[in-house]
């Protein structure tokens, strides 16, 4: 059973009523009127308590609403509410199951919030690459002086491809998301490539909406990744922090010029 609980702070049971949520909700003999948020919580609560990973099979309908004590209705209601977050993948004619759980919401909701800034997108642009920037900053950090041969070959190989495109006037995202992707591999950590992925994302997603090119300049962006590659190799860890900044810097300039049309 999963010793974290999912807050509930809208019950509002009586004190008869009240004691500890050491398990899922039994079944309830009287149906009980509660908002969407709070099945939503029950939900997730029971994914908790029977530990279900992705994939696996919710309870039917029928079988929630007899737990919960609810109409089909409200199940309906709090399973497409979860769908939305990525937490629960209702597959028509089939059942429901437990989702991925991924960042694709907060990656829409990003997006939605730096579009809709009214013309200042280029604000609220800047703010998701200084959170991106602290992050990587500090990432880069803890890999300088660890990454072995092969690792940093790996990464000199992308900023060789990169060069390569460049010269051909290819654009090259996908090299530079790859690059990223690569240099922090060897923490082990599955969240930072999926929350870099996510701030790459919302980014060409702008960047697509608003007309803005790729790069106008990929000489410079080659030679920033190159400096970072540079640094590491030395193990220069103040170095590949700063060359870190000054690409971050890059980048916000370049979105700064495009949202003025200068190319």
């Amino acid at each position: 059973m999963s010793e974290w609980r999912v807050s509930d702070d809208s019950r509002n049971d009586s004190p008869s009523s009240e004691g500890p949520r050491n398990s899922f909700p039994r079944a309830r003999s009287v149906r009980e009127p509660r908002v969407s948020s709070q099945i939503q919580r029950e939900v997730m609560q029971l994914i908790l308590d029977r530990r279900l990973r992705a994939g696996a099979p919710l309870p039917t309908e029928a079988e929630l609403m007899e737990s919960l004590g609810v109409s089909r209705n409200s199940v309906r209601e709090a399973l497409k509410a979860l769908q939305a977050l990525d937490i629960v993948e209702i597959r028509h004619g089939y059942g429901t199951y437990v989702g991925e759980a991924s960042l694709t919401p907060l990656v829409d909701g990003l997006t939605f919030r730096t579009l809709a800034q009214q013309g200042d997108d280029t604000g609220a642009l800047a703010e998701i690459l200084q959170i991106r920037e602290v992050l990587e900053e500090g990432l880069v950090r803890r890999v300088a002086g660890t990454l072995s041969d092969a690792e940093l070959a790996r990464l000199e190989a992308v900023v060789e491809r990169m060069e390569e495109a460049g010269r051909a006037s290819r654009p090259f995202p996908e090299l530079d998301r790859e690059f990223h992707e690569l240099l922090y591999a060897s923490l082990g950590n599955a969240l930072v490539p999926q929350l870099l992925g996510a701030f790459w994302t919302v980014f060409r997603r702008v960047a697509g909406v608003r007309g803005w090119t790729d790069d106008p300049t990929p000489d410079v962006t080659v030679r920033r990744h190159r400096d970072i590659v540079v640094a590491l190799r030395a193990g220069d860890v103040e170095g590949a922090q700063k060359a870190m900044a000054d690409h971050f810097r890059g980048i916000e300039a370049r979105a700064a010029q495009e949202s003025r049309g200068v190319g």
